[in-house]
């Protein structure tokens, strides 16, 4: 098992994966990330639910927390404890369906969304974009000083998102954040222990 010298979360994204999803899933979970977020927002709910029962099923082996994205009742179907949510779905969830997550994280984009993020009872919070990514083409980063400013405005676990790697997590963790999210690394690497070790202690 590779432990990890910073938190570093893996979101999915199947249409980036060059490999068997499940498989590359599998090596993923194998390499103990901090969390691995299922973030198929192309999927109907049906879809979706068959696909994170499989999803769970991997990260319970190797002891990996799995956190569910967007669809609140799969996640409640599945017994899923651990939610990642858009800032929409947050206002709407009741206080019962808050409740029944240990986990519950939200996308922010602003110190006003971080803050609310907090009030309305988030375990955590992914805070981006940080530095130039693909997903983003053309779209301004929003800097380390934005990342300092949402992680002074809150008490809750910051996650950089938005062009993270071995390269720059630690500029990240040192504007306060607690780790970084990673997804195309993951997806599309030829080697995912190889990559992995990037982000690890000896």
């Amino acid at each position: 098992m590779i432990i990890c010298m910073y938190d570093v979360i893996c979101i999915t994204n199947r249409s980036l994966c060059k490999y068997d999803f499940l498989t590359r899933l599998t090596e993923i979970a194998k390499c103990a990330p901090k969390a691995i977020i299922l973030r198929e927002k192309d999927l109907s709910k049906e879809a979706y639910h068959a696909l994170a029962a499989e999803a769970l099923k991997i990260c319970r082996a190797y002891d990996v927390p799995c956190i569910l994205h967007s669809f609140v009742d799969v996640a409640i179907a599945l017994q899923a404890k651990a939610i990642h949510v858009p800032i929409g779905v947050l206002r709407s969830m009741t206080e019962e369906e808050k409740k029944y997550f240990s986990v519950l994280g939200v996308s922010c984009h602003s110190v006003e969304e971080a803050k609310q993020a907090q009030e309305l009872g988030c375990t955590y919070i992914t805070a981006g974009h940080i530095f130039a990514t693909d997903c983003k083409k053309g779209v301004p980063p929003r800097g380390l000083a934005f990342l300092e400013q949402v992680c002074s405005s809150v008490s809750i676990a910051v996650y950089a998102i938005g062009g993270i790697d071995s390269e720059n997590i630690h500029m990240v963790c040192q504007a306060g954040a607690k780790g970084g999210c990673v997804m195309s690394g993951w997806m599309q690497c030829t080697d995912v222990p190889a990559f992995a070790k990037g982000f690890a202690t000896e």
